[in-house]
């Protein structure tokens, strides 16, 4: 299993997880965050962002599927500009619900 951790633009939240629930990955979290990427913020004219709102996703795919969420992601996000976002994938080592305590594999 693998974690997929995904800074997306906040505007395009509904349309991926739409495509992810519709793509049979259900089970996600969203978590509104705040940062900035190696460009260090935003400059319009004289104002500067330091730092840019963004939504953070987090599912855990199996093996298999990683490449197909990353698809699912980068094809809605994607614009072309500076602040798409990023995506993150991490191992997942063990699993466990809580109600029951059953280890999921």
């Amino acid at each position: 299993m693998k974690m997929v951790r995904a800074f997306i633009r906040p505007e395009r939240e509904h349309d991926v997880v739409l495509a992810l629930e519709g793509a049979g990955f259900p089970s996600l979290t969203k978590v509104p965050v705040f940062g900035r990427g190696k460009q260090k913020g935003l400059s319009i004219g004289a104002v500067h962002y330091d730092e840019l709102p963004k939504t953070l996703l987090m599912l855990v795919v199996k093996d298999d599927d990683v490449q197909r969420t990353i698809d699912i992601i980068t094809d809605i996000c994607r614009t072309g500009f500076i602040g798409d976002g990023k995506i993150f994938v991490s191992p997942v080592e063990r699993s466990y619900t809580i109600r029951t305590g059953e280890e999921e594999l």
